[in-house]
């Protein structure tokens, strides 16, 4: 396949109707695959694991047929301002994705896909769970060329001016040195998911050799533990030592895993669209609309504070599903970066001066009881039945009740949230912090909430709702307001709501 920009022209007499790359296929297949995967690894290295766990690999030749036929029957051309895809091999099927719906264009890059110089595309638009067109896979420069169309419609759709296609207009706003993203490795702590992973693998194996293994470490740590003859003190050292050493192995695995995700990550703008691109083995390069982000999360936790960093992710209206948002690059928008460079980001973003906010209101008086019962006495009750029906030792979970009470009392002192003009905001957190906030314009549900705690102490909490927000997230709320005040501030924000459309 040739790369030639007459080709999309939207001359209809110049349209030339385009193929994946013909090694698409052997991609499909792969990615078919890959469910079979572990149990033949098992199978092979270990004799272990359900033979009949092999018998979907019959179907691999049916796979490879079918995927053959789908490079065949896969066509995609541009006319005009649309993108037709036709697609399907027992049922055929025709899309015209018109550019102004295309909100997220994404290209991934493996290691494989680097080998050929292919890259897999996503087009992804408002309102979908799935996106518009997934081409698995293209040739890197008419993956680019793709990207660069799309790219340029947006900035006519956006500025009404000349198209801007030179990437000397591309403005780089923030990257990361190895340094830093060897820092967002030692903050992120995302080894725990290697290590889950191997644990995976190790129960996939079978029951006896999960025994077998935890059986083995025990007595290798406690028989070269009575081989040297060590006391009760010393056995006690070697285990805090072991569980140092095992927390030193997560964290550098976390740094592993920061720099195969993050290695060489930039944020760039072109016209009023954003661009992430960032991996190590895996290229991914994904771009959206400045306007589709609907919340920011900014977040500082102890080790962030150690380093002088924060962190900013966003809720996006991308139109995908919640497990494929949290693994998009424009997720952490700003993995890391000092509070000051941070904070002009925010307000770029924004596109307004009501970044950093100033004044900030404080919650309820009595946030901090509310805050500090119900755990509480969750412990209380589990440490009176525990000593009752176990051991009196159960009894010592209640030491946890005075950390709650220091817990409750700092969250308390530094909970507040803001109003303004086009913005709200609200922050929480005692030894990791979080500031939550959102264009009004953007927020498209509002509820009012009170427990019987709440009514108790005349308070209630109101959580806001906008496009994008993850299932897993925490939620965006306004806790333990004043029930007068969380009444009129839900007026406010209904009435401002109201006076206009989504600004998608």
């Amino acid at each position: 396949m040739t790369s030639n920009p007459e080709q999309f022209s939207p001359d209809p007499a110049a349209e030339i109707q385009r193929r994946l790359h013909p090694l698409s296929w052997l991609f499909v297949l792969l990615l078919q695959l890959k469910q079979f995967a572990l149990p033949l690894i098992i199978l092979l290295f270990t004799g272990r694991g359900d033979r009949y766990e092999l018998w979907p690999l019959i179907g691999v030749a049916v796979l490879a047929v079918y995927s053959i036929f789908q490079y065949f029957t896969y066509h995609y051309r541009v006319f005009g301002n649309e993108l037709i895809v036709r697609s399907g091999v027992f049922q055929k099927t025709v899309r015209h994705i018109p550019f102004s719906r295309i909100q997220n264009v994404s290209i991934t890059q493996n290691i494989l896909h680097r080998i050929f110089n292919v890259a897999e595309v996503k087009l992804e638009a408002a309102g979908g769970v799935t996106p518009e067109a997934q081409m698995r896979v293209l040739s890197l420069p008419d993956a680019q060329e793709l990207e660069a169309l799309i790219r340029s419609h947006a900035n006519v759709a956006s500025t009404a001016t000349t198209v801007e296609n030179s990437t000397s207009d591309i403005e780089t706003l923030h990257r990361l040195s190895v340094i830093d993203v060897v820092k967002l490795g030692l903050i992120n702590n995302r080894g725990m998911v290697l290590i889950g992973a191997a644990v995976g693998v190790v129960f996939q194996s079978g029951n006896d050799m999960m025994g077998d293994f935890i059986k083995t470490g025990f007595n290798f740590m406690f028989g070269w533990s009575d081989s040297l003859h060590l006391g009760a003190t010393a056995t006690a050292i070697s285990m805090v030592f072991a569980v140092i050493l095992f927390l030193v192995l997560v964290r550098i695995f976390s740094v592993v895993l920061a720099l195969l995700q993050y290695y060489d990550f930039s944020l760039s703008q072109l016209g009023r669209r954003l661009t992430v691109q960032r991996g190590l083995v895996s290229r991914l390069r994904s771009s959206l609309p400045q306007r589709r982000i609907q919340a920011y999360g900014l977040f500082e936790g102890w080790l962030h504070r150690r380093f002088n960093k924060r962190s900013l992710r966003v809720d996006s209206a991308a139109g995908t599903a919640s497990n494929e948002e949290s693994k998009s690059p424009l997720r952490d928008l700003v993995p890391l970066a000092a509070p000051a460079e941070m904070d002009s980001l925010i307000a770029r973003f924004l596109g307004n001066e009501q970044w950093p906010i100033q004044t900030w209101h404080n919650l309820h008086q009595d946030a901090w009881k509310r805050e500090f019962l119900m755990p509480a006495l969750f412990i209380l009750l589990a440490g009176i039945s525990g000593a009752a029906f176990y051991s009196f030792y159960a009894a010592l979970i209640l030491l946890l009740i005075p950390i709650l009470l220091l817990r409750a009392k700092v969250w308390s002192a530094h909970a507040a949230f803001a109003h303004t003009e086009h913005l709200i905001a609200v922050r929480e957190g005692w030894l990791s912090r979080e500031w939550r906030f959102a264009e009004i314009s953007k927020l498209q549900g509002l509820s009012l909430r009170e427990g019987i705690l709440d009514r108790r102490f005349g308070m209630a909490s109101l959580y806001l709702d906008t496009a994008g927000a993850q299932a897993m997230s925490s939620a965006f709320r306004i806790p333990y307001l004043p029930r007068g005040q969380a009444n009129i501030l839900m007026a406010q924000l209904s009435t401002k709501i109201s006076h206009g459309p989504l600004p998608f």
